[in-house]
Parts: structure tokens; sequence; C-alpha cells
């Protein structure tokens, strides 16, 4: 673990984020495992997926 990490972590020990920063950012990893989901049972629709672009 590099020391930046550690120096984060004391920082959030000593102020914690926000009730509305924690449910902002667990709204939006369930809207991505949402999105993960869709997509791995094949309802994602094809007008929303990128064609690789094919380099020379």
């Amino acid at each position: 673990m590099n020391p930046l990490s550690l120096l984060r972590m004391a920082k959030w020990a000593r102020k914690p984020p926000s009730e509305a920063r924690v449910k902002l950012v667990i709204a939006v990893v369930v809207l991505a495992l949402a999105i993960v989901g869709i997509e791995w049972m094949g309802w994602w629709p094809d007008w929303a997926t990128a064609e690789p672009i094919r380099r020379r």
C-alpha cells in the first residue's frame, strides 16, 4: 500500500464523508452493476454498443 492511500484513509478517519456522498457513491455502484447485468443477460440494445475501431 502506498503512503498516499494511508494519508487518504487517515483523512477519512478524521472527517468521514457525508451521508449524501455515501448514498451517491452507492447509487453509482448500483447503477454500474445494473448496466453490467443487463449487458451480461443480452438485453443491452445494439444501438448502445460501440463498434471497435480498427487501426492500420
